[in-house]
């Protein structure tokens, strides 16, 4: 039964993966969509049939290495098994990105292929003169390098490396998705791209769970469908609740469910549905049988292909979904009739005056940033539950900074500081020191770290779970070292300027992309450097000594020092930053431009301030409170 599972079950998702994909091009009208000029059947048919193998691989590639870098000992032959199978679907994803490159540019310039030198320039233009080749290449060029570092390394490291490159790979895919009528651009980037990522994670671990089982010994396999299934019950719900925030922005009214793509939509989110319900079978009964009955595993392979095959149906519709129109599609026109300057830098348009009760009542969700929360939030009550189950008792102080911190976060990320920081500098600044102060701070005080190494055994197979990877990451020797007071206090300074005072915050406001990454660079650096200002310099050290104490006050006056310099610059020395953006919106209501951006430096202004007075007053607090307590001792 095992050869037959490890040899049907990638048959069956490509098999059932083709034919959904056939059935939905007849259904969606994606096999007859109006080209300028028709390339021919075989690009019409091609094209989405290059677009399945280019998920499926990628899906494979990237979930190959994810579950190797959780849930494989590097030890055992699994680990080699899998970065083997991880490196030949790079190659598969590789050769098919190109084929949907090249039928891509078929179906875009309506033409046939020809060898003339006409030809071979507008292919060169269509690759790197407009945004759809570039994200192709792209994709091509990070496949592969994926191929090539797969088949290069082999250290735990390098294969997590690995991995997120791969994951880089699906950025440029998902900002191909449709974001017609009056949905918004970055919403629906974002949407897909989470989408893409968990069903890779769900598909890819999958099918190699499969390939791996000959190299798995009989009593680890429950152990690796165990952490697979983790993983996988993760991944359905990103992909459930960015396929409900997708459809929503491409289907729109519930009306046109009833339409070609919504009926499309409709099978794909009954097959997720469907795979739900059989994840769940498999972590209540399968992982069990296979736990308490080791040599009766037919049912669970049964259940394995029949996943895939479920899969296989999901991944043909999403892929004929990319042929298919939208309902909204007829709506693009009349959004682009008579387009605001807002709109046509930002492709949304201009939200209203926020007045005084809009500060607070404002949201503009970005679910990636919602996700991660809520994530953050189920792992912290999680290892609180764990301790709680032991007799362990965990400080109420540190539960409340943590749920401070997530709102913090959501805040800043999905509040009204969201919606108007690609509008106005004072709420694009606001965002950010929010992000990269107030959030590290309240997660210092949270202890996350403390809490991770208290409730998670440590693995003894060699894998690298969330225990192993929180102490690569804390203690590797260049986060060490950054975490020293001059490099971190240096650093947080140097990154307000670097985003503020070059073209960083252009890229920051004017893509989706770049928005994110700011903001996770942000994040970073203050994680990384604020902790700094409250922890002892001396490792291990106990008590706030002297001289620790006038190096963390010394550091608050480097970061304030970095803050307040930018606050005075935007008053005036700098002028208006972007002028050809924030100068450019057409807004008839707030501030002028350079009257905002004042705001923005006083923003700047007071919290270097409160950084200062912040840590002096912690730093007293301790100093007192550590004498007090040797005073005590001495009696």
């Amino acid at each position: 039964m095992n050869r037959i599972a490890r040899i049907a079950g990638p048959a069956v998702l490509l098999l059932v993966g083709f034919v959904s994909l056939l059935v939905a091009l007849v259904v969606g009208g994606g096999a007859n969509a109006a080209l300028i000029a028709d390339p021919g059947v075989a690009v019409r048919f091609g094209l989405p049939i290059a677009r399945l193998v280019v998920d499926l691989s990628a899906a494979a590639t990237i979930g190959g290495l994810g579950l190797a870098t959780v849930g494989l000992s590097r030890s055992a032959p699994e680990w080699n098994r899998a970065i083997d199978v991880a490196a030949g679907a790079a190659a598969v994803w590789t050769v098919a990105s190109a084929v949907a490159t090249f039928c891509t540019f078929l179906s875009v310039a309506g033409s046939k292929i020809s060898f003339d030198d006409q030809f071979g320039q507008s292919m060169g233009v269509f690759l790197t003169g407009t945004d759809l080749g570039l994200a192709w290449l792209v994709t091509v060029l990070v496949a592969a390098a994926v191929t090539v570092l797969c088949f290069a390394v082999r250290a735990r490291g390098m294969v997590a490396l690995t991995a997120g490159v791969a994951l880089i790979g699906l950025l440029p895919l998902a900002q191909q998705g449709h974001a017609a009528g009056t949905a918004s651009h970055d919403a629906a980037v974002t949407a897909l791209g989470l989408h893409l990522v968990g069903a890779a994670l769900w598909v890819g671990g999958l099918v190699l769970l499969v390939l791996l089982r000959p190299v798995i010994d009989g009593d680890r396999l429950p152990v690796v469908v165990r952490r697979y299934s983790s993983i996988a019950l993760g991944c359905f719900v990103l992909v459930a609740v960015s396929g409900v925030a997708s459809a929503q922005i491409r289907v729109g009214a519930f009306s046109n469910l009833a339409t070609p793509y919504g009926a499309l939509v409709l099978v794909k989110t009954a097959s997720i549905v469907a795979l739900g319900v059989l994840g769940a079978l498999q972590r209540r009964r399968a992982i069990r049988s296979l736990t308490q009955t080791p040599g009766r595993r037919g049912p669970f392979w049964v259940l394995i292909v029949v996943e895939l095959a479920v899969m296989g149906v999901a991944s043909g519709f999403a892929a004929a979904l990319g042929r298919t129109a939208t309902p909204n599609d007829h709506l693009a026109p009349s959004k682009t009739t008579n387009p605001s300057p807002a709109e046509l830098l930002t492709d949304d348009t201009l939200p209203h005056a926020p007045g005084a009760w809009g500060w607070l009542t404002q949201w503009n969700l970005d679910l990636f940033w919602l996700m991660a929360a809520v994530l953050l939030a189920a792992t912290y009550t999680a290892g609180i539950v764990r301790l709680h189950r032991r007799g362990v008792h965990w400080p109420v102080r540190r539960t409340v900074a943590a749920g401070i911190a997530l709102v913090s976060l959501v805040v800043a990320t999905s509040g009204a500081l969201h919606t108007y920081d690609r509008f106005l500098v004072s709420a694009n600044v606001g965002a950010h020191l929010v992000l990269g102060l107030v959030v590290p701070a309240l997660v210092w005080a949270a202890a996350p770290v403390v809490l991770i190494r208290q409730a998670v055994h440590p693995r003894d197979d060699d894998s690298t779970g969330v225990r192993e990877w929180t102490g690569v990451l804390v203690d590797n020797a260049v986060v060490r070292y950054l975490a020293q007071p001059f490099p971190a206090f240096l650093l947080l300074a140097a990154v307000w300027w670097a985003s503020y005072g070059t073209q960083v915050v252009r890229w920051s406001v004017g893509d989706p992309t770049g928005r994110t990454v700011i903001d996770v660079v942000f994040l970073l650096v203050g994680l990384l450097a604020v902790p700094t200002l409250f922890t002892p310099v001396v490792a291990g050290a106990r008590r706030a000594s002297t001289p620790a104490a006038l190096v963390r006050v010394v550091g608050a006056v480097v970061v304030a020092a970095g803050l307040v310099s930018l606050g005075i610059a935007m008053r005036g020395p700098l002028g208006l930053l972007q002028a050809s953006w924030f100068g450019a919106m057409g807004r008839t209501w707030g501030p002028d431009p350079l009257v905002d951006q004042a705001r923005a430096g006083v923003l700047l202004l007071v919290a270097g301030v409160a950084v200062v007075v912040t840590v002096a007053a912690v730093v007293v607090v301790r100093v007192r409170r550590d004498r007090a307590v040797l005073t005590a001792g001495e009696r």
